[in-house]
């Protein structure tokens, strides 16, 4: 038996929230007629019974703020100033957004017209949107218990996260937590073997197109690279997506090969791009989603793909578990067959406390999204940065030439003292985070403590979905000083750092805070400077090549959002941010 559509299935749904008040109008109308002996006309019982639903919901959004507005006056507090347009109206921007503007540059207008936190209307319901580092404090820390992912997202990422570690609340996500913890310790993450690897053949990939005369496109190298490092670090298994060779510019005739588009990683690749793509348009809609979804759950063949690529990998792990079990029985040892947990990588680990497939595929592509994603976005951000400031590329090499010479492979010591290195990272977190917004839902009510002495706090009603945007609390000049939107990384290391950038995570939040903060930081941190130290060591005068790369719109160049003037290239964000179309550079051999 065929089962219902995400879609269909919620307007089925809806059928009783729509249907009851009108029947309810329809038979109240008819009896009044017949006590009255009064004849209702057709066309009086058609409209009434019409409006029914939206008079009511009218009216319980009205109710329901007074409700709100009265609980804040009772507690002394203020609701979040409203953005008055219509749902529709929102609806439609948000949804034009995603692919003509900039990460956060509609939250950005909207927020120098109604402040730095202020609520919009969706179809079926109120959302905050904030670019205030107060509010996001209480959410990712002081408060961290009244707030969660909530429904609305996890609902919304479900095709493609799963139940995985960045798509659940409560007991699930601590076993998550739990689970992974131990696997990024100063220790592991200190063992740059798979790093110099993987870097190595990277860098031998570019120097193979340089010398065909063509541009690499870095952001897929990076990806790659990432890819391949994530999956031998937290599987033990090298998926070898940089075996499948870089890509060629869209004018060439290898650009087709067959082995750059069947190969499994590229496969697998091109399905998580377009699931996260799908997965993230949903947002517009709020949890009205599967509206635009009747057909069917337009994400899951994508996940599906993704399945058949980590399938293996968990089966691998599996088989293994199951022999070890078997060894234990036979030989009546319960340790026996046991590898010490120092020897595990994460999925042998995570198979050693569940067995459920479900939950390890879920994890699985969670981590994928972690390890491949958020540092390709750093690095190719990275080198987009350096290649419109020479300055700074030449800073980058003569410290990465003092701390571990001109060809030496970099270790944890070299890395602790680049401290431009450090900045310079920081710095392109600070303009380009790889996750630009994000989302959490109050389950409680809620009152944000004021930054001004004297004003009254924000009161945030239960079950009300905040979106706060990192990456305009990154450009905020009045946290960052009137340059905030110049690129800068000493801003990191003189005399700024003390007054504008408080000593406050909160603030500079790149991979999150509080207790849902990143565990992969450091790992990120530590295969992205490991990267840029070999590419410096080996390659010099990074340019972009303008005749591949996409040019950003041509509305950005007289947007409010300054920094879209100086903009080279069309960055756009799904989960995490990205190039669209890549980033096509050329560089030179040292």
């Amino acid at each position: 038996m065929t089962s219902l559509s995400v879609g269909v299935a919620y307007l089925l749904s809806l059928i009783p929230y729509f249907a009851v008040p009108s029947i309810i109008v329809y038979s109240s109308l008819r009896a009044t007629g017949h006590i009255l002996n009064f004849n209702i006309p057709t066309w009086a019982l058609f409209i009434s019974t019409t409006v029914a639903r939206p008079l009511l919901t009218s009216f319980r959004h009205r109710y329901q703020y007074y409700q709100d507005a009265k609980a804040a006056e009772r507690l002394g507090a203020r609701l979040v100033p409203h953005n008055p347009e219509h749902a529709l109206t929102v609806v439609k921007k948000a949804l034009k957004s995603i692919t003509d503007e900039f990460p956060g540059g509609l939250m950005h207008n909207w927020s120098l017209q109604h402040g730095h936190s202020f609520t919009i209307d969706r179809l079926s319901s109120r959302t905050i949107i904030s670019s205030d580092p107060d509010l996001v404090k209480a959410m990712l820390a002081t408060q961290f218990d009244s707030f969660e992912k909530g429904r609305e997202f996890t609902g919304q990422m479900n095709s493609l996260l799963g139940n995985g570690i960045f798509n659940v609340d409560g007991e699930m996500w601590k076993f998550h937590r739990a689970m992974t913890r131990p696997f990024f310790t100063r220790e592991r993450i200190s063992d740059f073997e798979t790093y110099d690897r993987n870097c190595e053949t990277s860098m031998n990939l570019a120097k193979i197109r340089l010398r065909q005369g063509e541009p690499v496109e870095f952001q897929d190298l990076a990806a790659r690279f990432t890819l391949d490092s994530a999956t031998e670090f937290l599987c033990g298994h090298n998926v070898g997506s940089l075996g499948a060779g870089l890509p060629y510019p869209p004018s060439s005739p290898h650009q087709l090969a067959p082995e750059l588009t069947s190969h499994p990683s590229n496969v697998f690749v091109r399905a998580f791009a377009l699931g996260q793509h799908l997965a993230a348009s949903r947002t517009a809609l709020a949890e009205d989603w599967p509206i635009a979804e009747l057909l069917g759950d337009k994400v899951v063949p994508w996940r599906r793909v993704m399945d058949d690529f980590t399938g293996p990998l968990m089966e691998v792990a599996l088989r293994k578990w199951r022999n070890q079990e078997k060894e234990k029985y036979m030989s009546g040892k319960v340790n026996a067959g046991d590898e010490k947990d120092e020897d595990l990588n994460l999925l042998a680990y995570l198979v050693r406390h569940t067995q459920d497939p479900k939950i390890l595929k879920d994890e699985l592509v969670n981590l994928m999204v972690a390890g491949r994603d958020t540092t390709a976005c750093l690095l190719t951000y990275s080198l987009y940065m350096i290649s419109q400031h020479p300055a700074v590329e030449d800073r980058l090499r003569e410290e990465i030439y003092e701390k571990a010479g001109t060809s030496g492979t970099p270790n944890y010591e070299h890395m602790r003292e680049m401290k431009y290195m450090r900045a310079f990272l920081n710095e392109v977190l600070r303009l380009y985070p790889p996750v630009p917004n994000n989302v959490r839902r109050s389950n409680v009510p809620v009152l944000v403590p004021p930054k001004v002495p004297g004003e009254k706090p924000f009161y945030i009603p239960a079950n009300t979905s905040i979106l706060y945007s990192v990456i305009n609390i990154h450009r905020r000049t009045d946290l960052w000083g009137p340059d905030a939107l110049e690129f800068d990384p000493m801003r990191f290391i003189d005399s700024r750092v003390n007054k504008y950038i408080t000593p406050n995570p909160y603030i500079f939040c790149p991979f999150n805070a509080g207790p849902r903060i990143c565990l992969g930081q450091q790992f990120a941190y530590h295969e992205a400077t490991f990267f840029l130290v070999r590419l410096l060591q080996r390659f010099k005068k990074f340019k972009l090549d303008d005749r591949y790369n996409v040019s950003p719109p041509d509305h950005w160049k007289t947007s409010n959002e300054g920094t879209k003037k100086k903009e080279k290239i069309h960055s756009l964000s799904d989960l995490t941010m990205y190039v669209k179309g890549g980033l096509w550079v050329q560089m030179e051999e040292i």
